[in-house]
């Protein structure tokens, strides 16, 4: 039933055609079980495991390197080869394709826990009116029309429309749905409300919230995805999960990448058809599968296969640095995403707030014969820890509170007036509560004030232990007074009071809103003397005047305290005695902002990062808040930045759009709102981070680039995050947004590595088959240098401290290119230099080494020619293994040089040292100690087909491998220059750059 908030309860029992005095009927049961269903959210069916797997190789480089495995390893089959050799390439390509398949399938598992887990707020059992009898019932048997009975602790087992109150009050804390920090007051009347959110639906109770305070009877309107809860779980179903920046970036980069190897493999077999039938090959059969292996070489060569392991390697190491910051990363790719989030959708309660309310002030009455009337104090401390002071209106800290009259009473009302508990956590090494938030903000305050009649008492206090310090002066006051009688909290009086005997005198102490206990009182109780006087009409407009400034302009929850002097002997209270009170003083309480969050939003602006605030508090209480930690900073007029959820449904849509630019709060949401929210942002292209801790949060937080769930929330919210912040703090998101911008740029680092180094890898094998060279480098060598030398270094980029402006500087675009036009061009010059030196090495060996056969530069590339001609040389010199040694050195070399270009992509390493990045320095050498081992262990050599080098081999390939770092000096130069961003690229087509690169 969909409006039956806006229904009295008469219609509503007629509708479902129940007597609320017998419940349904048996008959009535079956007819609804039919019509309206099980009272249970439906299972999902799981995606099945081999789905899940398959899933993992739809990707375009995954493919062509299946391929490339598969035809390597037919192709060594077919030329004879057995053992190792034949299984070493296609298997190291399979075992990396293998793991990076288990970390998507591991994400992809826990993505659909959070349904499942949304199961747990679901109640177990129902107390249900039938057939004129009540009995427990499984709460999966409710059907709409059951007559429920709920009471204090009841898990509500299904959405229900109250029809009877059985005791003064229902309270119902739903913040698991709405978010609101307090408990919330349930009433019989309809909701006349346009538009109204969960907030506004008074009498309604909803699935899975918990009653905390009195009895009621309920109609069930609504069962299983029918509920509220139902409709989060449909939403969470609707939510596709979509592809970080950074995936897209690759996976077009991937599609660039398998056009330009397609090309070029093509392209290498044609321009030598005219060699397959050379007497070398014995045939034109044996000449095409050759030049084929030459074509898949150079596939193997221009796929950087260690890049996904490296990307997760990289990802994974952030994800170590944001533990320690308490941000705890679910999803390896949000890590770079935070890099480019340009706004955040901030929860209020608990994420900018403590979530622990506090007074922050007091206002009493100093005295009736001099101005001011009032005393103001404040109260510093903004958790549930017993720490902190009072000030007066001078700024000047009390030494010894309890020697103010109306402070004292105000502690005495404060801890006997109350039905709450304060206690330490030794585990979670914090102060936590058990009751209402405002009425454990009175515990705090009554350890902050103290004790009378010590001089010593502040100091005596901080000695004892925390366990002992949560309660000791409330424990005081306790053990001073007995209490007799209590009369609770009621909606027609808004207090409460308690009867209570010392010495034989009886006191009431009563609190409540101000406005019921100022109507109630005859007398004040004055600070001066601690005397009681009259209260006249000026100090009762005195006393309003500062319950408007609290609540108005400091938009604080006001209480005021209240005692009675009452007769000798009284065992009872009745409501006759709530009369002829004396007032003590007023205390206004709030849920204070973390202190840190100020400087985080600062951080933000500053990064170019907007914040939305979006809460289901009041529009007012919001507006306070965002004032107080400056999201507000330099406006005096709110409008067109502040909006309620239904003024900004009611918005035409070309203003709904305009009011999205300028949005800073967003109050009085509800779970669709927040999920509508980040779909409107995300079509204006933001990347949106979106946090949450309960069940109503999930569906935004899985819609949103990057969902931020609080340690304390609940599973389901948990469950459909990329990310926990363990504190629950806004500031560690910042933290975490400078460390994604960090691992991003590193991780755009070496993957502009590994692209050079491919690049110099297909110049070398395109290069050498066009002038007819034999291999200058074998499959297997090329796979160890893509995977070992390469894979290394680059790990360690990942390393490379960050930028001093990280945080100063605007969000990347997500259509920025991982390789853009003049990186591109960079790149090519550096891949080209990298190829043509390891050529030069190979073409070294045979021309001019010593220990070579100084063939003349004609003979070499003729080589497949030699056995028809007469040679001064064994044709078995093509074969010697010493030329593509050299090459294969000069190649890991030259790559190490380049490793250290890229300790900053445009800054020198004069500037930046090689000692910045340890890490870096230490995976060169490691890698140089692996080549090392490979040539100089026989069993290894013979696998890698290398042999040893000697000393003047050794000096040539640095000679040809350190020019690259001058190379790239002199690119860094220009990039610095003015002149790098116009720098001319016509002598090249557009055609061949991925389209990123062509819009840059």
């Amino acid at each position: 039933m969909e409006d039956a908030y806006a229904k009295s309860v008469a219609e509503v029992l007629e509708a479902f055609g129940v007597d609320p005095a017998k419940g349904l009927s048996d008959s009535q049961v079956e007819q609804h079980a039919l019509l309206y269903g099980k009272n249970e959210l439906p299972h999902e069916e799981s995606t099945p495991f081999w789905k899940l797997v398959l899933k993992q190789f739809d990707d375009l480089l995954v493919k062509i390197l299946i391929a490339a495995a598969v035809v390597s390893f037919l192709l060594a089959r077919l030329n004879g080869e057995t053992g190792l050799t034949a299984f070493l390439e296609p298997s190291v390509i399979f075992m990396i394709l293998a793991a990076n398949a288990a970390v998507g399938v591991i994400t992809e598992t826990n993505a659909e826990k959070a349904l499942e887990e949304l199961r747990a707020y679901q109640a177990d059992v129902a107390t249900v009116l039938r057939n004129g009898c009540f009995s427990i019932l499984p709460a999966t048997e409710l059907v709409p029309g059951d007559i429920v009975e709920v009471g204090v602790g009841c898990k509500v087992p299904a959405d229900m429309r109250m029809v009877e109150m059985l005791s003064h009050q229902l309270r119902v804390d739903q913040a698991i749905l709405t978010g609101e920090s307090c408990s919330v007051a349930k009433e019989l009347d309809s909701t006349s409300a346009m538009n109204a959110v969960y907030q506004d639906k008074t009498n309604i109770l909803f699935s899975g919230t918990v009653v905390v305070a009195g009895r009621a009877r309920s109609v069930v309107i609504g069962v299983g995805s029918s509920t509220a809860m139902g409709s989060i779980r449909d939403a969470m179903l609707r939510t596709e999960d979509e592809a970080t920046p950074l995936k897209k970036k690759l996976d077009e980069f991937g599609t660039f990448l398998a056009k330009v190897i397609a090309g070029i493999c093509i392209l290498v077999w044609v321009v030598n058809i005219g060699h397959f039938r050379d007497p070398s090959h014995g045939g034109f059969l044996r000449g095409a599968i050759h030049y084929f292996k030459v074509a898949v070489a150079l596939a193997v060569a221009a796929i950087p296969e260690g890049l996904p392991a490296v990307v997760t390697t990289c990802l994974a190491l952030g994800t170590k640095r944001m533990a320690r910051l308490n941000a705890i990363v679910r999803s390896l790719p949000s890590v770079e995403t935070l890099g480019c989030t340009t706004v955040i959708c901030s929860d209020k309660t608990g994420t900018l707030t403590t979530n622990m309310m506090s007074v922050s002030k007091v206002c009493v009455v100093r005295s009736v014969h001099q101005r001011p009337i009032t005393d103001e104090y404040s109260i510093s401390g903004t958790t549930f820890a017993p720490d902190g002071f009072i000030y007066d209106a001078s700024k000047l800290q009390l030494e010894f509170p309890p020697q103010s009259p109306c402070l004292l009473h105000i502690a005495m009302c404060s801890a006997l007036c109350n039905e709450s508990t304060l206690q330490y956590n030794p585990d979670k090494k914090s102060y936590e509560k058990i009751g209402e938030s405002t009425e454990v903000a009175l515990r705090v305050l009554v350890e902050k004030v103290g004790l009378p009649g010590f001089d010593s008492m502040p100091s005596a206090l901080n000695m004892l232990t925390k366990h002992e310090r949560a309660s000791y002066c409330n424990h005081y006051w306790e053990n001073q007074f007995r209490k007799i009688s209590v009369l609770d909290f009621s909606r027609d009086r808004k207090m409460m009071s308690v009867l209570c005997s010392r010495k034989r005198q009886e006191i009431m102490f009563s609190k409540g809103a101000p406005e019921s206990i100022m109507a109630r009182c005859t007398h004040i109780l004055c600070n001066d003397d601690g005397s009681s006087v009259p209260l006249t009409m000026d100090i009762r407009n005195e006393l309003e005047a500062r319950f408007q400034s609290f609540a108005g302009k400091d938009t604080l929850r006001c209480l005021a305290l209240a005692l009675k002097r009452m007769p000798e002997g009284q065992q009872s209270l009745s409501y006759d005695d709530e009369a002829n009170l004396t007032f003590i003083g007023l205390v206004g309480m709030l849920d204070p902002p973390r202190e840190e969050v100020r400087s985080a939003i600062q951080s933000c602006m500053s990064a170019g990062i907007r914040v939305i605030v979006v809460t289901g508090d009041n529009k007012s209480t919001a507006e306070s808040l965002c004032r107080q930690i400056g999201a507000f900073e330099h406006l005096d007029d709110f409008t067109g930045y502040s909006y309620t959820a239904s003024e900004f449904e009611g918005l035409p849509p070309l203003e709904r759009a305009n009011a999205l630019r300028r949005m800073v709060l967003f109050s009085r949401v509800e779970p669709s709102h927040k999920k509508m929210l980040v779909e409107a942002l995300q079509s204006q292209n933001e990347v949106v981070a979106m946090t949450g801790d309960g069940v109503n949060d999930a569906p935004a937080l899985k819609k949103a680039d990057i969902g931020i769930a609080m340690g304390s929330g609940t599973a389901v919210a948990k469950s459909a995050s990329d990310m926990v912040l363990a504190d629950d703090n806004f500031a560690t998101i910042v933290a975490a947004v400078a460390e994604g911008r960090a691992i991003y740029n590193n991780t755009k680092q070496f993957i502009r590595y590994m692209i050079s180094s491919n690049i110099g890898e297909v110049v070398c094998i395109f290069v050498a088959a066009v002038l007819g060279m034999p291999d200058t480098l074998v499959p297997v060598q090329l796979l160890w240098v893509n995977l070992v030398t390469d894979g290394l270094p680059a790990t360690a980029i990942g390393f490379n401290k960050p930028d001093g402006n990280i945080m100063t500087v605007k969000p990347r675009k997500v259509n920025e290119a991982v390789v853009s036009g003049w990186l591109f061009f960079r790149y090519l010059v550096i891949g080209a230099y990298v190829g043509l030196a390891t050529i030069a090495g190979f073409v070294w060996w045979f021309v001019y080494s010593e220990n070579g056969p100084r063939l003349p530069y004609s003979e070499l590339v003729n080589f497949d020619s030699c056995s028809t001609r007469q040679t001064s040389y064994p044709c078995s010199i093509f074969e010697d293994r010493h030329p593509s040694t050299v090459s294969m050195t000069v190649l890991v070399v030259v790559e190490m040089f380049n490793a250290l270009n890229n300790l900053s992509e445009n800054q020198s390493l004069f500037v930046i040292h090689p000692w910045s990045n340890l890490w870096l320095v230490g995976s060169i050498i490691l890698t140089m100690l692996l080549h090392v081992s490979v040539l100089y262990t026989e069993t290894l050599s013979a696998l890698f087909s290398v042999s040893p080098l000697s000393l003047a081999e050794w000096k040539v390939v640095l000679y040809l491998s350190f020019p690259v770092i001058l190379i790239d000096e002199v690119l860094k130069f220009f990039s610095r220059s003015s002149r790098a961003s116009t720098f001319p690229l016509r002598f090249w087509r557009r055609e061949i750059l991925p389209k990123e690169a062509r819009d840059n």
